[in-house]
């Protein structure tokens, strides 16, 4: 099982891809898309998505807007603007070199 802090550092990049994939989520919806699409190894606690969720709306990367759904309750959604793609491009870069480094290391090890 994965650990809380194995999240460190990637949840910016899951929450960019989901969008990127998938636009017009709602937090609740991403922390279910990411817990799914990681057959339930990771998980993301309310306190660290919402946080991350605004940080990224304040650096440009993602938008929000209140929605009524047809139950009546409104529901802040999120979708990715152009400078969120290309900051996906980067985290995904990123991303590669950091985890063939480490696979680097453990075949040296």
């Amino acid at each position: 099982m994965a650990k809380t802090d194995s999240l460190q550092g990637s949840l910016d990049l899951m929450v960019l891809k989901i969008l990127s994939r998938r636009p017009h989520q709602h937090g609740y919806a991403i922390m279910t898309a990411i817990k799914e699409m990681s057959d339930e190894v990771l998980r993301v606690e309310e306190g660290s998505l919402y946080p991350a969720l605004h940080r990224m709306e304040e650096a440009g990367w993602i938008k929000a807007a209140w929605i009524t759904k047809d139950t009546g309750r409104r529901a802040r959604i999120y979708e990715l603007t152009t400078a969120g793609k290309h900051q996906l491009m980067s985290e995904e870069a990123r991303w590669q070199a950091v985890t063939a480094a480490v696979n680097q290391v453990l075949r040296m090890a």
